[in-house]
């Protein structure tokens, strides 16, 4: 079974380099579209699933992918951000004006703020080096987002991936048994919602 993994750990591997070529070389242009659609698919999936008073999870942008932290900014939404722990996996909390700190994958994060419940999360924004047709996101190879929607309550947040059209596969991505699927993404040509997530 080991092979098997290893196989597959190291055809993920050389797509993640494939993807992420095709990924920074992406224009402006095409981030900017991007964004506008995050703006706008963001108020079909609010009218969807959100509740007043709950955040919405999203992301600090690192090289490569579209920065979403204006929601922050629009009426006043309550965000979240995660962080990341090489132990104890991804948490989410609140996203205030106090100082964001270094989480333990140097990425800016509200950690001295109490982790939310999921229960208090309407929907996820994630990012992804790329997707293919049935939601399966090729990440950075740490495994937080599969294990921690692994949990049937995380599973049930509405989760979806920003990403630029080029960098959504055709042909299904290398998977383990593990991977979990997203509900769609937001890409240049609008939001795609796959409806029998499994």
């Amino acid at each position: 079974m080991e092979n098997i993994y290893d196989d597959i750990k190291s055809i993920k591997e050389i797509k993640r380099k494939e993807y992420n070529l095709i990924r920074n070389s992406n224009s402006f242009l095409i981030n900017e579209k991007i964004k506008l659609n995050v703006k706008s698919s963001l108020n079909i999936l609010l009218n969807k699933y959100h509740f007043e008073g709950k955040y919405i999870g999203i992301y600090w942008p690192l090289k490569g992918e579209v920065d979403i932290r204006f929601i922050k900014e629009i009426n006043n939404q309550k965000v979240a951000l995660p962080s990341s722990s090489k132990s104890k996996g991804i948490s989410y909390h609140h996203w205030s004006n106090k100082q964001l700190e270094i989480d333990s994958n140097n990425i800016p994060a509200p950690s001295q703020e109490k982790a939310i419940n999921p229960n208090l999360i309407s929907i996820l924004f994630v990012p992804a080096i790329a997707i293919d047709q049935e939601g399966y996101r090729l990440g950075y190879g740490g495994g937080y987002f599969d294990r921690l929607r692994k949990k049937d309550l995380w599973f049930s947040i509405p989760s979806f991936v920003v990403i630029s059209n080029n960098c959504i596969s055709k042909k299904p991505l290398p998977r383990n048994r593990w991977d979990v699927p997203f509900n769609g993404w937001i890409s240049e040509n609008g939001l795609h919602q796959i409806e029998a997530t499994k």
